[in-house]
């Protein structure tokens, strides 16, 4: 197969989606493939380990869309994308579909086979390839909360674990998953006083095991969260519905609840956005003020540590690559149930019905 990998464009994003380890594998299978030209080098991956690795470099991301069968991407074609899509061509990456309704439109009209890497799901419920970026996602959330907090960024000017004789800040963790649980642990080992909630007990009962003994938590509700607000520093939305958007924890009311200064960043921004007040940033301008109040929503959060963010995710995608790559995608999906629910969108129709429910379109069950 002729996989092709374009270099990301928006805004900030250096990620690549493949590495010159991955291309070698892809090579050696007998496969072709084409690289834009610097495509890695936002993720210290320079043109000539690409070439070495047998892949070969183009000039421009229209030759690559030309010719490739597969594109292989992070995130989702931007406009001046769409028109490059060919009919019958597999894109491979993060599209967040429910959230963006011209994307979805654009992919339809264009006749692609759209695979998203967010919607793999496992039998156990897990999704494979958003765990690496999660986990990225949800410590740096508490990063880049712990920066925002700070007087000359707009916050109320604290530190997040405190000094002796001064208490650490309260942040409160919305969402137990993988991307809450790991925005939790780094909040912990900075020594903040952490409150994560999530309607699984199950889940809640796990994570009061396994977290240190800096967080708490609290089951989700309206009435819980509002108790919470007047006393916390730093909120971290962490909330995800598979495919589906997200829904609002917080709404523009709840703000006054806040003090002044306090900063909170919507990690499931990608999805729609939990908080009601949240529109989608990015790296350059990363926040915004509403009713005093700090918000982080950048969609592509792990683009600011491209190098880590390339390889933890090329270290989930790549036996999935092989595997469409040396298959097609139709006989990589009739073996593989999980990567058969990666499909959002297949000849024009959606196939992936939160996809279909978020836009009012006709859902088409899929029959491989």
């Amino acid at each position: 197969m002729i996989v092709g990998v374009p270099k990301e464009i928006k805004n900030n994003e250096n990620r690549v989606a493949l590495t010159p380890a991955g291309a070698k594998e892809l090579v050696r299978r007998g496969h072709t493939v084409y690289v834009q030209h610097t495509a890695g080098e936002g993720s210290s991956f320079p043109d000539h380990e690409y070439v070495e690795a047998g892949a070969k470099i183009l000039p421009t991301i229209e030759e690559v869309y030309q010719i490739a069968e597969m594109i292989v991407k992070v995130k989702e074609p931007i406009a001046s994308e769409y028109p490059l899509v060919k009919k019958g061509q597999l894109l491979f990456t993060y599209f967040h579909f429910a959230s963006e309704e011209a994307l979805t439109l654009a992919m339809i009209k264009s006749g692609a086979t759209c695979l998203a890497y967010e919607t793999v799901e496992k039998p156990d419920r897990t999704l494979p390839l958003l765990i690496p970026m999660s986990e990225v996602a949800g410590r740096m959330s508490v990063q880049e909360g712990a920066r925002f907090l700070e007087k000359p960024q707009g916050g109320k000017g604290m530190l997040l674990g405190g000094v002796p004789g001064v208490k650490p800040a309260k942040v409160l963790v919305l969402g137990g998953g993988i991307v809450g649980y790991n925005a939790a642990l780094m909040a912990a080992g900075l020594g903040a006083d952490i409150t994560i909630t999530d309607v699984s007990l199950q889940r809640l009962r796990y994570l009061s095991e396994v977290m240190p003994a800096n967080v708490y938590t609290l089951y989700s509700s309206t009435h819980n969260i509002e108790q919470e607000l007047p006393y916390t520093d730093l909120v971290i939305g962490a909330v995800l519905i598979t495919g589906a958007k997200a829904p609002h924890l917080i709404t523009r009311d709840m703000l006054k609840l806040m003090k002044k200064g306090s900063v909170m960043v919507d990690v499931a921004i990608d999805q729609g956005g939990c908080f009601e007040t949240s529109r989608p940033t990015t790296h350059a301008e990363p926040t915004y003020e509403i009713d005093g109040v700090i918000h982080y929503c950048v969609a592509n959060i792990p683009g600011a540590v491209p190098q880590t963010s390339t390889l933890a995710l090329t270290n989930s995608t790549l036996p999935y690559v092989i595997k469409l790559a040396g298959q097609g995608w139709r006989e990589a999906c009739k073996e593989d149930k999980s990567l058969e629910l990666g499909l959002n969108v297949v000849d024009g129709k959606v196939v992936y019905k939160a996809v279909a429910d978020a836009f009012g379109l006709e859902y088409h069950p899929l029959t491989l």
